[in-house]
């Protein structure tokens, strides 16, 4: 259960990268509303934003309050909720089509895995394929070029937060649940691929105790 943990929590740190882009190309805008479509036309889940601000003098992007939810297929219920994303990035390697954060605060508050009616999981539905069994260095960096169009180089400070994650089974509220998992301002440094995260999942994994199980396992596993 661990190494298919392990594989899961990579499939949803790289979607959440994903989506920190889609905001990062709305800088031209500098609307939040711009960045709520983008968000909904690239993952089909309908977004909040409480603050969206760039730094005028400085290449800084603050997200406050950021919501999303599921699609129809899951009740449009709660997805994620993600007080702060702080992102201090490279300009002048974005205007050369790469990505490099110098320094980025990620805290989520709350992850709900929601099982809808048909049985259907939506972390499955995130549309992020999940690493093969033979899977090569760099891969996920292929990957992240082929969603977005930017080379991804390194976050050189990562600074992690995770709170609570809820399961949610639409068709039988009984089996609801939830798990505190209470990482709070965990520094990761020179993040050059999803691989290098390995030591937050075992900790996910470890904290979060038999809740995950077979809630995150595909039909058929």
């Amino acid at each position: 259960m661990l190494k298919f943990l392990f594989k899961w929590l990579l499939r949803l740190f790289l979607a959440a990268i994903v989506l920190l882009v889609i905001l990062l190309l709305s800088l031209n805008s500098m609307l939040r509303a711009v960045a709520e479509h983008n968000i909904r036309k690239q993952t089909g889940m309908d977004a909040e934003i409480g603050k969206f601000s760039v730094g005028l003098l400085s290449p800084t992007v603050e997200i406050q309050d950021l919501k999303i939810y599921n699609s129809t297929n899951f009740g449009g219920t709660p997805f994620l909720n993600i007080p702060e994303i702080h992102v201090e990035y490279d300009r002048d390697a974005l205007a050369r089509h790469q990505f490099h954060i110098t320094l980025m605060r990620f805290n989520l508050a709350e992850l709900d895995i929601v099982k809808n009616e048909a049985g259907q999981t939506n972390i499955f539905a995130l549309g992020v394929p999940l690493p093969k069994k033979n899977h090569q260095a760099g891969a996920d960096v292929a990957e992240f070029k082929r969603r977005t169009g930017l080379t991804f180089q390194s976050i050189d400070v990562l600074n992690v937060s995770i709170g609570t994650a809820k399961f949610i089974d639409l068709k039988d509220q009984r089996n609801n649940r939830s798990q505190r998992i209470d990482i709070q301002g965990l520094p990761i440094r020179n993040v050059k691929s999803i691989d290098d995260l390995a030591g937050l999942m075992v900790l996910v994994a470890l904290r979060g105790g038999d809740f995950f199980g077979s809630l995150l396992a595909p039909p058929g596993h």
